[in-house]
């Protein structure tokens, strides 16, 4: 694709120049209104303004119309007299109540490189329209999942150039929609700054900037600025219009800084460093619906969704949360309440061990998701040191394939990372009222069946039990064993206790073998962790029934909509899934020294992997980093994780998706072979690929040495290095 070139050459002191007004035009705004702004000529209120060009570079009166233009003309910073004629022509009073930035950029120029950070936009009610850009097919989609128009218009960094953000928002009522934003991120700046990120919301008080410090711990910001009734819809962030994934990742998807009633809704946030949507200070009323939120977290903030912050009355549902590193949402030590309902949240916990959800604060709602293939357990709530996490009503969701409870209440006692990010197990019996202030939800006791085994006589099981007065009790299947806890698959019927405490189900839609769990929900403590699991018998069977299996969960996150119907076939065989497939695959890349650089060599072998990850997508794989013995434990676990997570953004570059690929770290832990010699220090230094068909086919492998890579005898008797 060619690019125009820059209205103006940009030397060294004029890009800095440009990078630091648009950084601090937000901040010398007034707070007024830009059509109040003084200027010879002033734009017309509620203008329809064309960008026609991608070019970008400081304003200059020409043919063409740029982004950076029209932001500044909308702010009031860039006066219409400025404009050329022709410029003039492409600003339009509309009669209508808001302004709006249009596109109609030449065709196959439809990229702006942007060589500085763009102006905050502080026109409160403007409109940013990428779907105006001709070409554009509102009922395209590259998802069959959640329908996502594919843009056209993309903003990124020129080349070489870091730009630690695309768009700033900064007035109420702006709308963003169909765009493309990626890229944006600056590792080589300072952190002690606003975060990087394609879109970033906050008010004008807080800098928007590098250059201006943060404030002090303590210091007070205005709290009636927030930038309030902002919509990001229909955008692609992260993430090229051909789907691919950039080189340059972006920081963060959304970043709600600071904000109130900001909706989310209808875009793919994918392949980000951080989270894909994460708040800050305030993010009150924030909506999240209908996104597809995939393979974020890879190299920061791991969870798709991070709230923080004060989010009171917060929705997030109807979105695809799959294939990132962490948590799909996770809510730590908020002010306020968010409800967590209808999604599908599968495949996460890709590089941190945490759970589908996890939650520390009072009176959230999690209900009805869809929650499957977690690398931790489903929902679990969590408690801080001076913090008690009560009201947390868990309900109605559908759990499989996950690594720790549906449901996991910890205790304070529990403070190891494991406990905060992965659960920390079953509760004991409530013994003490000591413990509604030391367990999340008040301790909320588990529902107790009155057997392991319930009977079905005559078609008709009654199952009945004891649980905490006036709980209401929601009854599951389970694909689990009896005396288990869960998982629960199928809410199937909900009952409320008596006064003492007993309840009871009569159903007559159930089988032998089958296996039930449930939960209790206290009206002001919350939900409790699953039950003790039942198993129902027939009295004509004193044998143990089979109970029913988890189903095969494809790891994919996203695929192509259905095309139209193909002509009938003839009926062709049931597919025959091996009992053992036979790959001739390697299954360990090596490395040299104390570095974590992929070499050629290793290059090579990840090609033969990727190629049969692509032929067999059943297949999913752990990546095991390895170290020799040298160094300190702290420094070899780090080493490790590096090189698996390098080997792991090499098969990602190759298009494996991340919900396919596990890290973990061993560090200097599990030696391959005794380190007598430095052939042997060289095996150990690897990364070991554990693949797994998820149909439960069994693999056999080849390993291979034809990457390692021996130290010099020199720096092998320093032994002051790894």
């Amino acid at each position: 694709m060619t690019h125009p070139p820059l209205k103006k050459h940009l030397t060294k002191n004029s890009r800095m120049w440009l990078m630091a007004f648009g950084l601090l035009s937000a901040i010398w705004l007034p707070k007024v209104s830009w059509a109040q702004v003084d200027s010879p000529i002033s734009v017309p209120p509620f203008a329809k303004i064309t960008v026609n060009s991608a070019a970008d570079g400081l304003p200059q009166p020409d043919s063409e119309l740029t982004l950076r233009e029209a932001i500044e003309l909308t702010n009031g910073t860039l006066s219409f007299s400025d404009l050329s004629v022709a410029e003039q022509q492409l600003v339009v009073t509309t009669g209508q109540s808001r302004s709006e930035i249009r596109f109609d950029l030449p065709m196959g120029q439809t990229t702006i490189e942007l060589e500085g950070v763009l102006p905050a936009i502080a026109q409160p009610h403007l409109i940013l329209d990428g779907t105006t850009q001709p070409g554009y097919n509102p009922n395209g989609s590259a998802t069959a999942e959640i329908a996502i128009p594919i843009p056209i218009v993309t903003l990124r960094p020129a080349s070489g150039i870091e730009v630690f953000r695309g768009l700033t928002l900064a007035a109420d009522n702006i709308t963003v929609r169909g765009l493309s934003l990626y890229g944006f991120n600056s590792p080589s700046q300072i952190t002690q700054s606003t975060p990087p990120a394609d879109i970033f919301i906050s008010n004008r008080q807080i800098p928007l900037n590098r250059e201006t410090p943060l404030p002090s711990v303590g210091a007070a910001f205005p709290l009636d600025h927030s930038p309030k009734g902002i919509v990001i819809e229909q955008n692609w962030l992260g993430l090229s219009p051909d789907g691919s994934r950039p080189a340059v990742p972006s920081g963060f998807g959304v970043s709600v800084f600071d904000s109130a009633g900001t909706t989310i809704r209808q875009n793919r946030i994918q392949y980000h460093n951080g989270s894909g949507i994460i708040s800050g200070r305030q993010a009150d009323s924030l909506t999240v619906l209908n996104n597809i939120i995939v393979g974020n977290g890879t190299a920061g903030m791991p969870d798709a969704i991070r709230l923080n912050g004060q989010i009171n009355e917060g929705l997030i549902s109807g979105n695809l949360l799959c294939g990132n590193d962490g948590s799909g949402v996770f809510v730590f030590r908020p002010s306020g309440r968010v409800t967590i309902a209808n999604n599908h949240i599968r495949f996460n916990g890709q590089r941190f061990r945490r759970a589908a959800v996890y939650l520390i604060g009072d009176n959230h709602r999690v209900v009805d998701n869809d929650i499957t293939a977690q690398k931790g357990g489903g929902v679990v709530v969590g408690q801080g040191v001076n913090t008690v996490s009560q009201g947390n009503v868990i309900t109605g969701n559908r759990f499989s394939h996950i690594e720790g409870l549906s449901i996991d209440l910890t205790a304070r006692e529990d403070r190891a990372p494991r406990d905060y990010q992965y659960g920390d197990g079953i509760n004991p019996r409530r013994n003490s009222e000591n413990r509604r202030r030391a367990t999340a939800n008040g301790a909320v006791d588990a529902p107790q069946f009155v057997s392991s085994e319930l009977l079905l006589i005559n078609g008709r099981v009654v199952v009945s039990g004891q649980a905490d007065p006036n709980n209401e009790i929601q009854l599951y299947r389970t694909t689990g064993k009896a005396n288990e806890h869960g998982p629960l698959s199928e809410p199937i019927a909900t009952t409320t206790a008596d006064a003492t405490g007993k309840f009871e189900f009569e159903l007559d839609e159930l089988k032998e073998g089958e296996v039930l769990s449930a939960v209790a929900t206290d009206p002001i403590y919350g939900t409790s962790e699953p039950a003790s699991n039942s198993l129902i018998r027939s009295l004509s069977n004193s044998e143990a029934a089979t109970a029913a299996t988890e189903p095969i969960e494809m790891p994919q996150c996203t695929t192509p909509p259905a095309t139209e119907a193909p002509p009938a076939s003839p009926p062709t065989e049931a597919l025959v899934i091996p009992d053992t497939l036979q790959l001739e695959v390697p299954r360990n890349i090596h490395f040299a020294l104390n570095e974590d650089v992929i070499s050629p060599e290793s290059a090579a072998v990840l090609d033969k992997i990727a190629d049969v990850l692509r032929q067999y997508p059943s297949i999913v794989v752990d990546l095991h980093g390895h170290t020799d013995s040298r160094a300190s434990q702290t420094y070899n676990q780090d080493l490790a994780r590096r090189r698996a997570e390098n080997a792991r953004r090499y098969l990602l570059n190759q298009g494996i998706g991340s919900e396919r690929m596990i890290l973990r770290s061993f560090g200097e832990t599990a030696l391959l072979v005794v380190e007598t010699n430095r052939t042997n220090f060289a095996r150990n230094r690897r990364v070991e690929f554990v693949f797994k068909d998820v149909r439960g086919v069994d693999i056999t492998f080849t390993d291979q040495e034809n990457d390692l890579q021996i130290e010099l005898i020199s720096t092998c008797a320093k032994l002051i290095t790894e």
